[in-house]
C-alpha cells in the first residue's frame, strides 16, 4: 500500500468490528427457505438490496421473515450502520444500513455477510466508502475462489487490509464522499415523486376518466383548470372495453408508437458509445441512471435516440420500462420504441410503463424459462384515444416532468464521477480533506 501519511494506520477489518459476531454471515440455506418468506415482517438482505460502487442501500425488492424466525437466526441481524457484503455470486457489491431507515431489524440471506464497525475505533461511513472502492472491489474479484460461482468467505473478510486515518479525518472523508451521495440520494426520490405526479395525472385522465365523471354529475372537475375541463366530454359511451368518454376511440399501442428496428454491428460503433442492457434498467423507475461503454460488445445491437422508450422484453414482469436520457446502443432484449407523432409522446410513455401493458406483455410472451414479450404482440394493446386538443394540453403537463426526471440522472451522473474520482484519493491519503476546495 505504500508509505501511509502520518497518524495513518494499517488494520484488518477483524481489528475494528465491536466483537466476535462484528463479522458474521448469513444463516446456512436451509435455515432459510423461500417457503418460509412472507407478506409482512423483518425485512431479509439480499443481492438485489447491496450494488457495485457506493449507493448505500438498495432499500425495495425485500421480503420478509416473521419476527419469529429473525429472532430464531438472530446471530444474522443487522441494525443501522452495519456494513453488508455479498459472498457469493456478484462479488464486490455492499452496502450500510442507513440511519433512521423505517425498518429497525434486517436479516442476512445466506449469500451475504456483514461487520459491525467498532465506532471507538473507525466511523462506519468511512469503512463503507474504502471497501466499495474499485480498488477494494477489484481485490475482492481478484482473490475470491473462482470455480463455479465466484464466492468469497468470512475468513478472507477478516483478514481484509484498511488503511484508517484519525477517527475526526475518517469523518470528515465520510460526510465529503456522503454529502454527494445525498445528494445523488435526493435526486432519486425527487424522481419517485415526479414519476408519481405523471402516472397519477395518467390515471385520472385516461384510464379512470375522472374529469369526466364530475362533468358528468353536474360537478366542477377538480385540480385542472377551466380550459382544460372543457376539453373532457360530460357523457360516456359504449366501447368494446366498456364505458369510455362521448368522442373518445378505442385504439392500439400500434397507432401511437412504433418499434423502429436500427441494428447496429460492434465493427461499426463510433468510439465511446454508450450502451445499455438488461442489468442496468432498474424496476418500476421510468429513470434510466446507469449504463455503460459500448467497448467490449460483440454481437448486433439496437441503436436509440434521447428520449426514446426502452422496453424490457426479456421476462417482461420484471417491468424494466425508462425513458432514455441518452442516445447508444442496446441489447437485442429491449424493445426501441417511439411516438408515430410527437403528440403521442407523453401517452405512449404512460402506457408502455403501466402496469396493465407490463401484465399484458407477461401474458403473450412467449418461452417457457425465457419468456419474451415482442413488439407485433404487444402493439396490439387496446387503448383508448381522446382528442388531440387534449393530448396538447397532456404533453404540456407531462413534458416538464420527463424533462426534469432526465436533468436529475444527469445532475446524478456528475454528483457520482466526482465522488468515484474523489473516494480513491481521500481514503488512501493521496489528496487529504484540507487540500479540498
Amino acid at each position: 500500500m505504500g508509505e501511509l501519511p502520518i497518524g495513518w494506520e494499517l488494520k484488518t477489518l477483524e481489528e475494528i468490528v465491536v466483537d466476535e459476531y462484528g463479522l458474521v454471515d448469513g444463516p446456512f440455506g436451509s435455515n432459510l427457505r423461500a417457503s418460509e418468506y412472507t407478506e409482512f415482517g423483518v425485512p431479509v438482505i439480499r443481492g438485489s438490496n447491496l450494488s457495485l460502487g457506493t449507493s448505500y442501500f438498495v432499500d425495495n425488492e425485500f421480503v420478509f421473515v416473521s419476527e419469529a424466525k429473525a429472532e430464531e437466526l438472530a446471530r444474522s441481524n443487522c441494525f443501522a450502520e452495519d456494513i453488508v457484503f455479498t459472498k457469493k455470486g456478484t462479488l464486490g457489491q455492499t452496502g450500510i444500513i442507513p440511519k433512521n431507515h423505517y425498518f429497525e431489524k434486517f436479516v442476512l440471506s445466506s449469500n451475504q455477510m456483514k461487520m459491525t464497525v467498532d465506532k471507538s475505533i473507525a466511523d462506519p461511513y468511512f469503512v463503507y466508502y474504502y471497501v466499495s472502492s474499485s480498488a477494494s472491489v477489484e481485490k475482492i474479484k481478484r482473490d475470491a475462489e473462482s470455480t463455479g460461482v465466484p464466492k468469497t468467505n468470512l475468513a478472507y473478510l477478516r483478514t481484509f487490509p484498511i488503511t484508517l486515518p484519525p477517527l475526526d479525518e475518517q469523518r470528515a472523508i465520510a460526510d465529503i464522499l456522503g454529502s454527494l451521495d445525498d445528494k445523488i440520494e435526493a435526486n432519486r426520490r425527487q424522481n419517485e415523486t415526479l414519476e408519481a405526479t405523471a402516472r397519477a395525472i395518467f390515471k385520472s385522465w385516461f384510464v379512470d376518466f375522472d374529469p369526466v365523471h364530475a362533468k358528468a354529475n353536474g360537478e366542477v372537475p377538480i385540480v385542472i383548470d377551466t380550459e382544460t375541463a372543457d376539453l373532457f366530454p360530460d357523457s360516456f359511451e359504449d366501447s368494446e372495453l366498456g364505458m369510455i368518454p362521448s368522442g373518445w376511440r378505442v385504439g392500439t399501442l400500434g397507432e401511437i408508437a412504433e418499434n423502429p428496428r436500427r441494428g447496429i454491428q460492434p465493427e461499426d460503433l463510433p468510439e465511446n458509445t454508450l450502451y445499455v442492457g438488461l442489468e442496468h434498467i432498474p424496476r418500476e423507475s421510468l429513470a434510466l441512471s446507469e449504463w455503460g461503454l459500448a467497448e467490449d460488445v460483440n454481437s448486433n445491437k439496437y441503436q436509440f435516440n434521447d428520449g426514446e422508450i426502452l422496453f424490457g422484453k426479456l421476462r417482461p414482469y420484471f417491468h424494466k420500462v425508462v425513458v432514455a436520457p441518452i442516445d447508444g446502443i442496446c441489447s437485442t432484449d429491449i424493445l426501441v420504441i417511439s411516438s408515430i407523432e410527437d403528440i403521442f409522446y407523453g401517452l405512449a410513455v404512460m402506457y408502455l410503463s403501466s402496469t396493465s401493458v407490463i401484465e399484458y406483455a407477461t401474458r403473450i410472451s412467449t418461452g417457457t424459462r425465457m419468456p419474451r414479450a415482442n413488439w407485433k404482440n404487444l402493439s396490439q394493446y387496446p387503448i383508448v384515444l381522446p382528442s388531440y386538443e387534449l393530448l396538447e394540453i397532456y404533453n404540456a403537463t407531462i413534458f416538464p416532468i420527463l424533462d426534469q426526471i432526465c436533468q436529475s440522472v444527469h445532475q446524478s451522473r456528475t454528483l457520482a464521477e466526482t465522488r468515484d474520482a474523489l473516494l480513491p484519493k481521500l481514503v488512501s491519503g493521496e489528496l487529504r480533506v484540507g487540500e479540498l476546495e
